[in-house]
């Protein structure tokens, strides 16, 4: 068993570490509440470590799942907020793994270059919530394509994306057999549909989040993605590596805030000696070093197998799940031993502190996981 990574990866870390403290806390606090980071989006994708996915062939760096997952991580760990970096990592796996060759050589290359952008992700809608097979967005056909009516919600990055993948339903769920036949996949050109609406939604962290709505919006045929009605089997194709990119940039939050609560454990002097050497302070931080590194080991095995095309449901539902919560251990631990000056705005504590919060509760909750877990591997009857 070896448990080394190729000598590469680390020159990815040192890389990304290098381009992100380019973009320190001021910059990301000047963001704050709802701004975009458009600077460092394009930075990153100028120097293609937001393609690495895309094949070479279509002007990608052919990378795997590992690679961007450590991109992600050291984002994370440098301090700054990936939110606009993973969506474009996994949302184009649709169109990659599913779309015809023609939809790749048409989108991946200007994708890839940074020309378009593919940042939003039109599944979850106020009336479904987790439930997606009751989602109520439509996609009828007509002689020229299909007609979209619906709504969308938490759909991240929207007016900040040219293109958008939409899951919706072709054929009424009363005339399916199964709940997850009839919906199909679209790929929608923002910028050139009509009866689109895009409103934001203010939230605790700047996630640049929105509510979209579709009134008659007309595409044509060479929006859908692969086959009409097996649209939920590639939207579930995409969540393993979903749920590894979010774990990762769990990981980088948890190192960032371990590293944060050490160093300011061993320096600050209390009663003339350092706080650290308090076991109150010391234990929590040490509790949470040994849950990341735990879950780090879960985070490659599911990357691992995806990349060897092995089913990884599990391994890559738990390492989201025990990578939010280390990191949310590690964040109040960071916060503690920070006393007051963990509210400072000026520690950017406070900051990722609500940034990494989000992660038990999307993009899947972590009861949702358990849920997984206790059906489809321990057998237990569903629960829901």
């Amino acid at each position: 068993m070896d448990f080394s990574l190729p000598s590469d990866f680390d020159d990815i870390r040192r890389e990304v570490a290098r381009i992100c403290a380019k973009f320190p806390g001021e910059y990301w606090r000047d963001l704050e509440p709802d701004l975009y980071p458009e600077e460092f989006v394009r930075t990153l994708t100028a120097l293609g470590w937001l393609s690495v996915l895309i094949p070479e062939e279509y002007g990608g760096g052919g990378l795997g799942l590992t690679a961007a997952a450590i991109i992600l991580e050291e984002i994370s760990a440098s301090g700054a907020n990936p939110s606009a970096c993973h969506a474009q990592m996994y949302i184009m796996g649709t169109l990659l793994r599913h779309g015809s060759e023609e939809q790749k050589r048409r989108w991946l290359p200007e994708i890839a270059a940074g020309d378009v952008r593919l940042q939003a992700f039109g599944v979850t809608e106020p009336g479904a919530g987790s439930d997606t097979l009751s989602l109520a967005t439509s996609a009828e056909r007509t002689g020229t394509g299909y007609r979209i009516n619906g709504q969308k919600i938490w759909t991240s990055r929207a007016l900040y994306s040219d293109l958008m993948i939409v899951l919706a339903r072709t054929t009424p769920i009363e005339q399916v057999a199964k709940r997850g036949e009839g919906l199909s996949v679209f790929l929608v050109d923002l910028r050139a549909a009509k009866g689109v609406t895009i409103r934001p939604i203010r939230t605790m962290m700047n996630h640049n989040t929105t509510e979209v709505f579709f009134d008659n919006v007309e595409v044509g045929p060479e929006a859908l993605i692969g086959e009409e009605g097996k649209g939920f089997r590639y939207i579930l194709d995409g969540m393993n590596a979903e749920r590894v990119l979010i774990a990762s940039e769990c990981l980088g939050d948890g190192r960032w805030f371990v590293e944060k609560a050490a160093a300011y454990a061993s320096e600050r002097r209390v009663f003339g000696r350092p706080i650290g050497s308090n076991q109150g302070v010391q234990f929590p931080i040490a509790r949470a070093y040994a849950a990341l590194q735990a879950a780090d080991l879960v985070r490659h095995k599911a990357a691992w197998l995806f990349e060897q095309q092995q089913p990884c449901g599990a391994e890559a539902n738990m390492a989201k799940m025990l990578a939010s919560e280390a990191s949310w251990a590690a964040a109040n631990a960071c916060l503690d031993t920070h006393g007051g000056f963990g509210f400072a705005v000026e520690y950017d504590i406070e900051r990722k502190f609500r940034e990494t919060r989000l992660y038990q509760v999307a993009p899947v909750a972590n009861n949702l996981v358990l849920a997984f877990l206790g059906q489809n591997v321990l057998g237990m009857p569903r629960s829901y």
